[in-house]
């Protein structure tokens, strides 16, 4: 409740509304927040003196990044001092982790998935989140820019609007499972779905990765480069840094693709930039 009730009034105070996806670094930047990518062999770290900054390592996939972020933001909110939170590979029990550990992540779920736009999400793709495959609940993760698991997880505990039985059999799905029956072959890179019901104004994303975007949206191809068809949609290979629009025309349906260096090192402000600095 403490960590729901945060994320509402940091919600509010940044301006954002209680459903739609919200950019964490955006996030942190309206909250005088600094965040900075660092090579590091860890989830994250928050700074709270001389000035608060979050450093989250450049080596995680990018909804972990996402969410590591928005964990230490909840240590900033809560008053916490200075922070290093490991590699988790699994999360540990409750009853095994500091409270204020279990606050921040519960913080960090509900900024990133708000319950009014998780039902919105669910209901506009006509989803029962007992009945939803995995393909469409990945779906619905990456519209709010978090991990398939993050989100059953989420959905199982947090707002226990799916069953425990249910999150076990989805968590038995690996991504590269998805990745691999929604593109018909095995490939390694990270793979983003945009669908028809895609509602987030931002898209983030890693050079070399690739986005499924729905049939007739219209990219520039020097930054998304189409590499075929399939069921779900069409498949582009992201080929540099920057930031391009997409769109579908004749429909309302559009997003910013943000592209970022691979593993991208420095502030978060400057992550699609061709040549970042500091300065």
């Amino acid at each position: 409740m403490k960590g729901m009730q945060a994320a509402i009034a940091a919600r509010t105070k940044a301006g954002l509304d209680q459903k739609s996806p919200a950019c964490i670094y955006g996030l942190c930047e309206a909250l005088r927040v600094t965040v900075r990518f660092n090579d590091i062999n860890m989830e994250g770290m928050y700074d709270r003196e001389p000035r608060p900054r979050i450093h989250v390592s450049a080596l995680r996939p990018l909804a972990r990044r996402a969410f590591t972020c928005a964990h230490e933001l909840g240590h900033h909110v809560f008053g916490h001092g200075s922070t290093i939170d490991e590699l988790r590979e699994e999360q540990l029990s409750t009853e095994a982790r500091h409270p204020d550990e279990v606050v921040a992540d519960a913080f960090a779920s509900f900024v990133l998935m708000p319950t009014l736009g998780l039902r919105e999400a669910l209901n506009r793709r006509g989803l029962n989140p007992n009945t939803a495959s995995a393909a469409q609940m990945y779906a619905v993760a990456c519209n709010f820019g978090v991990g398939q698991a993050t989100l059953v997880n989420h959905m199982a505990y947090g707002i226990q609007a799916m069953s425990l039985a249910r999150r076990a059999d989805l968590g038995k799905i690996t991504p590269k499972m998805i990745r691999t029956e929604l593109l018909g072959e095995v490939v390694p890179e990270p793979l983003t779905i945009a669908d028809r019901e895609w509602n987030s104004p931002t898209l983030d994303a890693e050079e070399g990765a690739r986005l499924l975007l729905p049939m007739g949206v219209v990219v520039d191809t020097a930054i998304l480069m189409p590499e075929r068809d399939v069921k779900a949609g069409r498949v582009f290979r992201i080929m540099r840094p920057g930031i391009t629009r997409v769109v579908i025309p004749g429909t309302s349906w559009a997003t910013f693709v943000r592209v970022a260096r691979r593993r991208y090192v420095g502030l978060a402000r400057y992550r699609h930039l061709e040549d970042a600095s500091d300065d």
